[in-house]
């Protein structure tokens, strides 16, 4: 039987059971998903103080991990306020040379890994000055005006500034197209731009937000490092399991027999990659959508609003605080239980301990999204035979449905499936706080098994539920691939 009747015949059952729109409906967004591509690679740029703190590199070796999922357009070095005066793009072209020696070995795991020469040529360099010093005439520089070159380039997908330092490099291409190009131009090319800074590292930060507001802006704002959504991914925290964070995990599964890339991962100083969740929500794997900041992903999950000031605090780097003048996308609060391994009976079941706060929306995916990166490390140097790879999770039907308040419906992955051949797990829970309904909706136990029934709540207006998949396969080490459906639901 071919997919695309499998998945009529599975919407045509749950619309027998309260599921809407109707069956000519449903046709026409089953060929909408065989016809087009569910997702696209996001276009990048690092703006990056390689050398201010070993955590840069740290985060470019995983990045060039992920050459071909991401179409990386730019890496950029720059200052900050721990680096004030000078800029290291040769540190950037170093671990390049490094991805070129292994290059042809990640693409018998995975096409697309482009060649270490491509990346090189887009390695470019900021103004070597702080902050607002350099935003201004004359402050142009070969990062400033290559961020205005691909903005102006005929490609409708949003350009992402992933920023790893000091943001002024942008700070300067905004002050450039606000000064040389029509109002109309600039909207347009503003538009196209998507900005995750890791916290404020220079004073140009809130320049930008205040005089760019219609600019899509992720950040949590100031220099207090320690209640940042992205610290979560360095953090090690009390009652759960936080190994793959370990510098014993590292050497084995990083540093150590991986070939020349691993080989340059610099140890730990402060604080392990503290830049990559800038870029983790790019990734594509199911769970992720770079558009979506408060669907929650794993570079964490943030809601767009004006945050309090008064709550603000000083952090480690002195910069002056100031209160936010428009609403921007930062920090977002999650409540987790992790599920536990049952050694008998169901496979797993959720714990006991609820954990609340806005690290979790981060954390609750860490060791997934490490697994991931220690397996693509091994893929440097191990055939396609002795290395795992992820398993490919595939819906019995649509992404997005709509249903009855009351009815019972079904969610099914059955035809999921690992290209190594090994087993899978399954896990299907509801994600409150990506709908806009609040309240957990619990699933019709078992929520281990490959297909699961849900009861849809009782609604005054209609609301929008998130559930996902978690797929995870057997190998070594284990890899986890996800799919969300959204579910409308109606009076």
């Amino acid at each position: 039987m071919k997919l695309s009747t499998l998945l009529l015949t599975s919407c045509l059952v749950l619309a027998s059971a309260g599921v809407y729109p109707q069956v000519h409906a449903v046709e026409k967004n089953l060929s909408t998903q065989l016809s087009q591509p569910s997702d696209q690679k996001n276009r990048l740029v690092v703006l990056s103080d390689i050398e201010a703190d070993p955590d840069d590199s740290e985060s470019f070796i995983r990045l060039l991990l992920y050459a071909n999922e991401i179409d990386i357009k730019g890496l950029i070095a720059t200052t900050s306020v721990w680096m004030k005066t000078s800029v290291s793009p040769e540190s950037i072209n170093r671990l390049i040379k490094a991805y070129g020696k292994v290059q042809a070995n990640l693409n018998k795991h995975q096409q697309g890994f482009p060649d270490a020469g491509l990346l090189l040529s887009k390695v470019k360099h900021g103004i070597p000055a702080y902050g607002m010093e350099g935003i201004g005439d004359g402050k142009d520089s070969e990062g400033s005006d290559w961020i205005i070159k691909l903005l102006e380039e005929n490609d409708n997908r949003p350009l992402w500034i992933s920023v790893w330092g000091g943001v002024n490099t942008l700070g300067q291409s905004l002050f450039k197209i606000k000064k040389t190009k029509t109002a109309s131009e600039a909207k347009r090319l503003i538009a196209k731009l998507r900005v995750y800074t890791i916290s404020d590292q220079d004073d140009s930060g809130y320049w930008i937000r205040t005089n760019f507001p219609d600019l899509f802006y992720i950040v949590s704002p100031g220099d207090n490092y320690s209640g940042a959504t992205w610290s979560a991914i360095n953090t090690r925290f009390d009652s759960i399991n936080n190994e793959t964070i370990s510098n014993k995990w590292i050497a084995q599964n990083i540093q150590q027999g991986h070939g020349p890339l691993g080989a340059l991962y610099p140890d730990v100083s402060w604080g392990i990659e503290g830049d990559t969740p800038s870029f983790l929500s790019l990734i594509r794997n199911g769970l992720n959508d770079a558009e979506h900041p408060d669907w929650g992903g794993w570079g964490g999950r943030y809601e767009l609003y004006k945050p309090d000031f008064a709550q603000a605090k000083k952090g480690v780097s002195n910069m002056p605080l100031k209160p936010e003048t428009r609403a921007i996308w930062t920090d977002a609060v999650d409540a987790y239980t992790p599920y536990e391994y049952g050694e008998y009976g169901r496979a797993v079941k959720a714990g006991k301990d609820l954990f609340t706060s806005n690290s979790v929306s981060l954390w609750r995916w860490r060791d997934d999204f490490q697994n991931d990166f220690a397996a693509r490390m091994a893929w440097c140097t191990k055939s396609y035979a002795e290395a795992n790879h992820p398993p490919v999770p595939v819906l019995n039907g649509p992404e997005s449905i709509t249903i009855k308040a009351g009815a019972t419906f079904s969610l099914s992955a059955f035809r999921s499936y690992d290209p190594d051949g090994d087993s899978l797990s399954f896990l299907w829970f509801n994600y409150p706080e990506a709908g806009s309904y609040k309240t957990l909706i619990k699933i019709n136990q078992p929520e281990n098994s490959h297909t699961v029934n849900i009861t849809a709540p009782k609604v005054d207006k209609p609301e929008t539920a998130h559930f996902i998949v978690r797929i995870t396969d057997k190998g070594t080490p284990a890899l986890t691939r996800y799919k969300r459906v959204i579910v409308t639901i109606v009076p």
